[in-house]
């Protein structure tokens, strides 16, 4: 066995007996009470708040470059919102419900309630493009929850990861929150283990081999995961506007976003006006990029490179391509990996930019005739993330509602509708399982424990569903089998 070998086998032991150590300090903990969860939230503020800079450093170092400012916004402040959201509202998800019972059982003195039971240890496997809110996010609820959490970050970021397992160290003991670090091998390890829940975020071909691995322990799976979010832009739409929208939306972390809008369907007469709209915007917010803060990197030369293979295949099957480049610069003499925004203009189903998740500032740019040919084109594909629709045109506006499924849906802008936090997020089909944020999300993560309360009175007799049977018993079932 090589020393690599020895030491891949040291950290799955390692993460094995992480997991024991967490389950065995959950069970004796038992209940968790409102006071306990507070204090991990309120931990995961402090942690945040002193490591902003730090985390907003190692991002930048990550990706090569990484604006600043959209660090603080996407990964910091996305990350406080769901914990101070969760510490608001912690004392009034815990609260048992009541529910009801069938006439006559609680006129006659039973109950029935629902509480809201932590599940245990929660794995938490996070991405590269948001690594500390798409680690911190779900960690709100999974400690509002009352849980214990094991953490596998991405090592593609494995600056930020090592800050991140540092500060958890430093605010949680390891038997409440812990970090395990490793590449692809501890990460199929860290899916096989035994969780009470798990939730992974990332690409979609990814979660096949995450599922197959949590069903060894039927592990119960939450996948966020991505797809081709489509923007439809109607007829009825403020196109200028629509247009910076989803400039912003695309080239926001150089479109490396799971909700990033993948293609757009437009009104056949207007694509020449909408491709003009979306160069001029981008222009507006990015007159440079090589040398602008404000816009990311790619996250790796490779990445780039996977993108480049699109624009080549969509120019070789005869795509138009607008590379919205306003300064002119050369970025094939950078030493980062940044890309222009790239419009692609008549794209064709065989092209691999309309067959694969993009993640990158490739826009391609569709034209329909009617919504109803632009609501079939998407229901032709596989459910999306996310789905757009910008537009004045309510009788419209209620037919794409109707007619598409998506994980969600953001009218007239993109994305936000992951930023509201009570709002359930999740996909759907291939784009992923089960949702969290708010409430949803401490439901997600606790098990609704069913209690029923039977009175003194003898309700199994008085029914006649006691043994031995009868003339009441026949008389109860010719009642309840009624039409």
């Amino acid at each position: 066995m090589s020393l690599a070998t020895d030491a891949i086998a040291r950290d799955i032991a390692g993460m094995a007996a992480l997991l024991q150590q967490q389950r065995a300090a959950f069970t004796a903990e038992l209940p968790v009470g409102a006071a306990v969860r507070k204090d991990r939230l309120q931990r995961g503020v402090a942690l945040l708040l002193k490591h902003k800079d730090g985390f907003v450093r190692t991002l930048s170092d990550d990706f090569g470059h990484r604006s600043a400012e959209m660090s603080l916004v996407t990964d910091i402040m996305g990350s406080l919102k769901p914990m101070k959201h969760a510490l608001s509202h912690v004392d009034a998800w815990m609260r048992p419900e009541k529910r009801r019972l069938d006439f006559p059982l609680g006129l006659l003195g039973a109950s029935a309630r629902v509480e809201w039971q932590p599940k245990g240890v929660v794995g938490i496997i996070s991405p590269w493009n948001f690594p500390v809110n798409l680690t911190f996010a779900p960690l709100a609820n999974v400690l509002a929850a009352g849980n214990r959490a094991l953490i596998k970050p991405s090592e593609f970021t494995p600056a930020t990861s090592d800050l991140m397992a540092r500060a958890i160290a430093e605010y949680y003991d390891a038997a409440e929150v812990a970090v395990v670090a490793g590449g692809p091998e501890i990460g199929q390890a860290f899916a096989e283990l035994p969780f009470d829940h798990l939730i992974f975020t990332g690409a979609t071909a990814i979660a096949r081999h995450v599922m197959a691995a949590a069903a060894q322990h039927l592990v119960p799976l939450t996948l966020e995961l991505g797809g081709k979010s489509p923007t439809i832009i109607s007829r009825s739409a403020n196109l200028a506007q629509a247009s910076e929208r989803v400039a912003m939306g695309k080239m926001m972390n150089a479109g490396q976003i799971c909700l990033s809008p993948d293609y757009l369907l437009v009104p056949s007469e207007k694509e020449g006006e909408v491709v003009a709209a979306l160069q001029a915007a981008a222009t507006r917010m990015y007159p440079t990029l090589l040398a602008n803060d404000d816009y990311t990197s790619l996250i790796s030369n490779r990445h780039r490179q996977r993108l480049q293979a699109h624009i080549d295949d969509a120019r070789a099957k005869g795509a138009d391509i607008v590379e919205v480049n306003p300064a002119n610069e050369d970025f094939s003499q950078q030493n980062t990996n940044k890309m222009p925004l790239t419009i692609i203009r008549n794209p064709t189903d065989d092209m691999t930019v309309m067959q694969e998740e993009i993640f990158g500032p490739l826009l391609p740019v569709k034209r329909y005739d009617t919504v109803d040919e632009a609501i079939a084109y998407v229901n032709g594909k596989d459910r999306p993330l996310g789905l757009y629709w910008f537009g004045t045109d309510g009788a419209e506006e209620r037919r794409v509602l109707d007619r598409t499924i998506s994980g969600g849906v953001t009218v007239n802008d993109v994305i936000f509708h992951v930023s509201a936090e009570d709002l359930p997020f999740g996909g759907i089909g291939p784009a992923g399982m089960g949702n969290y944020h708010g409430f949803d999300g401490f439901k997600t993560f606790s098990h609704p424990k069913s209690i029923y309360r039977q009175p003194k009175l003898d309700l199994a007799g008085l029914a006649g569903f006691k043994p031995p049977y009868g003339g009441k018993t026949r008389k109860a079932l010719a009642r309840e089998m009624k039409p």
